[in-house]
């Protein structure tokens, strides 16, 4: 069976990854440095990629924009920000008063944390931006959530649903379009939902359990989703302005934000295989997938991607952005920092987290690829 699979080339892989991480990355670490030059904040080096710098140049702000040989991520190193608790060093405090003014732990409390908030925020503006222009390009999808048809073994039509309700609730969340019943279902198969639906101008509620289906892309990628087996009698595409695009663009991040945080959940509390969970391997190879559908496929992927990127790092987590807004809001409420001590052990901790997370899910990709013989 595994043959029949479509796959793409490891050159087309690689290709995908760098042109989603890189951009990607570069963009939200922007975010940080754009924020702090806006507060006075002078950045030393703002590095495309990782390890020995290949070329460079310093601007007149003494800034040293660096490419470096590992091109899977980057950085911005502000002056001032000398530890990974980002505490001040001794060549701080030695530095006259003007060069400590520029420096980003001489920044107010919310200063530093806006400085810092702004990579993830770049990152959902970015989600937002691709989701407005897909909108403003092909319209806006407008799907009553009538019952047209439904499938084989459909759930909802063993609970007694029938064609042309109208639903217009799932356990009591409004259903506007069509699109929303997937939203309130996809994620939990298993569970059993009332469907509030509108017959003959009369509502009724209808008790459905979500099924659990298997499902297997072009690619030969695995997923379980939950269906309640019903599809939509009809729908357009409707032409919209920039505030409409945007406003359509929020909701779709916030509706792919939330299945993101249930995804975790269900993994956390064994609701779902720690298979779905994809380290850089399993990165690589989608981006190679969707790169072959197209530029729109891909496109629309690193809307996502950067939706999580951005999930991730406001977790508050020492060493990511998370941790750094948990310590501010500490700070914030204490009146006073937490110690250099405490915090120094709370990111090595941190550290240790992510290296052995990131360890973790490398592992679980290399057991999903196919020469394993599973």
């Amino acid at each position: 069976m595994a043959d029949s699979f479509e796959s793409v080339p490891l050159w087309m892989m690689v290709v995908g990854f760098l042109l989603m991480l890189g951009p990607l990355v570069t963009l939200h670490e922007l975010g940080h440095y754009l924020v702090g030059r806006w507060f006075g904040v002078k950045a030393d080096v703002f590095s495309v990629g990782f390890g020995k710098e290949v070329t460079g140049w310093t601007d007149k702000r003494g800034t040293r924009w660096r490419l470096s040989a590992l091109p899977l991520g980057g950085y911005v190193q502000f002056a001032g920000d000398m530890s990974p608790a980002s505490e001040p060093s001794e060549e701080y405090l030695a530095l006259p008063r003007e060069e400590r003014e520029k420096c980003f732990q001489s920044k107010p409390l919310h200063q530093k944390a806006l400085i810092v908030a702004a990579g993830p925020v770049t990152n959902i503006l970015i989600a937002v931006a691709i989701f407005a222009a897909f909108a403003m390009a092909y319209g806006k999808p407008t799907i009553p959530p009538v019952v047209g048809l439904f499938s084989e073994d459909s759930a909802a039509m063993e609970a007694g649903v029938e064609l042309g309700d109208r639903i217009i609730a799932v356990d009591e969340t409004p259903i506007a379009d069509f699109r929303d019943i997937r939203n309130e279902v996809v994620a939990f198969p298993g569970r059993t939902v009332d469907l509030t639906i509108e017959r003959d101008g009369a509502e009724l509620v209808v008790p459905v359990t979500i099924a659990s289906v298997d499902m297997v892309d072009r690619f030969g990628n695995e997923s379980r989703l939950g269906m309640i087996g019903v599809g939509p009698e009809g729908g357009e595409f409707v032409p919209v302005g920039p505030i409409e695009a945007t406003a359509f663009a929020v909701g779709e991040s916030w509706n792919a934000l939330k299945m993101m945080v249930t995804g975790i959940g269900q993994i956390i509390m064994g609701e779902r295989s720690v298979k779905e969970l994809g380290g850089p391997i399993t990165m690589a190879k989608y981006s190679g997938e969707q790169l072959s559908l197209g530029w729109p496929e891909f496109v629309s992927f690193v809307a996502f991607i950067s939706l999580n990127l951005a999930f991730i790092n406001l977790l508050p987590i020492p060493v990511l952005d998370g941790g750094h807004l948990a310590f501010y809001a500490a700070e914030a409420i204490r009146r006073k920092p937490a110690s250099a001590r405490s915090q120094e052990w709370a990111f090595r901790t941190g550290l240790a987290f992510v290296l052995a997370l990131m360890l973790f899910v490398t592992l679980v990709d290399i057991a999903k690829l196919t020469f394993w013989g599973s």
